[in-house]
């Protein structure tokens, strides 16, 4: 990894180079999207069938559309025992944490004859997507589905692309352990759609898939620039980037811990980012030195050199003040902190989508078991996004009730602001309690 002074202009050129991942500059798919979104509303089903077979190799109907419950069976039987059973550890795990973000609703009084409150209701029907490539997400359905299942929502469907396929870990085209945690987080329908068009079929609805309240969930490009432009239609968690850790550390880092990290996140693919903010020099090239050494053995070397390589960086800082003035300025997916005293060091970070605290802390735990949401905020994007929560499934309504004693105190100023803005209907409103 490129080690680099750490100065305004240096984080300046680097956070340009990591803004070129977003999901902008894309002419030709945002027309490929386009085109679907449109097809998938005009012509429903027969849409989704025929992109299935032009993408996906896979012959749809509405048969066999949905998984079957034996489908789901199956599933069990094909995955490790001792994997499902972290499946259920980790679920709970989830169901807990998100548990503790519920509220409650509230109505009263403000003032003689004066009511205000606000109501919380769930979602009545919101969608997940579940990506189909090379890894299979199935700790992503336990974070998309549960905060929804907590927050009370009715029901939750789940889109996954299938593929012919005669690998052992698959039942109807999908990978077995990510049926197997839909079933776990509580999916009440698996439809075997992928791509832009498994997104228009949940944002407008088809004769088999119904219309959702909200999208979630991750995606290649296609997936991506669909959400972005069925918003508002329906609500969607949010346009995901590609992956990031930061890691802070002074000189009571361990090498071998921070460079295992970096790794972790720079395989996930080409576009992912792993960063280095260190006041020591020394540590900077222990850790390269064991990047080196650990990509000697790891199954997706070529994509985490080519990761480090674009968007990877070491940035050697003058003080820790400085590492939490630019770990603000990135305002990174996840925030690693080993440092002498990472809780204080913490205490500094205001832009981040999850801290993980001290060295027995690696970013895996967090994406996987420890029950935080894993869902979050890329590419900047957490300087005013927050990880899926309970809330995203949840609307909040004001409540509002009034007297006629207290709208008679209050209706002079109510006609006033009305009538300074030449809304005469509305003061009018007001005048007719008050003279009748």
């Amino acid at each position: 990894m490129k080690i680099i002074p750490l100065t305004k202009e240096t984080e300046a050129a680097f956070k340009a180079q990591l803004s070129k991942r977003a999901t902008t500059g894309y002419p030709e798919q945002e027309q490929a999207v386009a085109e679907i979104l449109a097809a998938v509303r005009e012509r429903g089903d027969d849409a989704l069938f025929s992109y299935a077979k032009q993408f996906d190799g896979v012959t749809l109907t509405k048969e066999n559309l949905c998984v079957t419950k034996e489908e789901i069976r199956a599933a069990y039987e094909k995955t490790d025992a001792a994997l499902i059973e972290t499946m259920k550890k980790s679920a709970e795990n989830i169901r807990r944490f998100h548990e503790k973000q519920l509220r409650v609703s509230w109505l009263e009084p403000e003032a003689d004859g004066v009511m205000l409150g606000q109501r919380f209701t769930p979602m009545e029907l919101t969608g997940v997507y579940v990506p189909g490539g090379t890894a299979a997400l199935s700790s992503s359905v336990l974070m998309n589905v549960i905060p929804a299942k907590v927050a009370g929502v009715d029901q939750v469907i789940m889109m996954t692309p299938a593929r012919e396929s005669e690998e052992e870990n698959r039942v109807a085209g999908i990978d077995a352990a990510v049926l197997v945690a839909a079933d776990i987080a509580g999916v009440d329908t698996i439809f075997r759609l992928g791509g832009a068009q498994a997104i228009a079929a949940m944002a407008y609805g088809t004769e088999s898939v119904p219309k959702v309240d909200k999208i979630t969930g991750p995606g290649n490009i296609y997936v991506a620039l669909a959400k972005k432009a069925v918003f508002g239609h329906v609500s969607i968690d949010s346009v995901a980037g590609p992956s990031e850790v930061l890691v802070l550390a002074d000189e009571t880092a361990e090498a071998s811990f921070v460079a295992a990290d970096l790794l972790a996140q720079a395989e996930h693919d080409v576009l992912a980012s792993a960063i280095l903010i260190t006041t020591e020099v020394k540590l900077a090239e222990e850790v390269n030195q064991k990047i080196d050494e650990y990509c000697e053995t790891l199954s997706r070397a070529d994509i985490i050199r080519q990761s480090l390589e674009n968007y990877g960086a070491i940035f050697i800082a003058k003080d820790e003040q400085a590492m939490i003035d630019a770990a603000n300025g990135i305002a990174s997916e996840h925030v690693e902190i080993m440092t002498k005293d990472p809780y204080r060091t913490m205490c500094g970070i205001r832009h981040a989508g999850a801290i993980f605290l001290g060295p027995w802390t690696p970013e895996p735990v967090g994406d996987y078991f420890a029950g935080p949401n894993h869902i979050l905020p890329t590419n900047g994007t957490a300087r005013f996004f927050s990880p899926l929560n309970v809330d995203d499934f949840i609307k909040k309504t004001s409540l509002i009730a009034y007297s006629r004693e207290a709208l008679y105190h209050v209706q002079e100023d109510v006609r006033r602001f009305a009538n300074a803005e030449g809304l005469t209907a509305h003061a009018n409103s007001i005048a007719v309690r008050i003279t009748e």
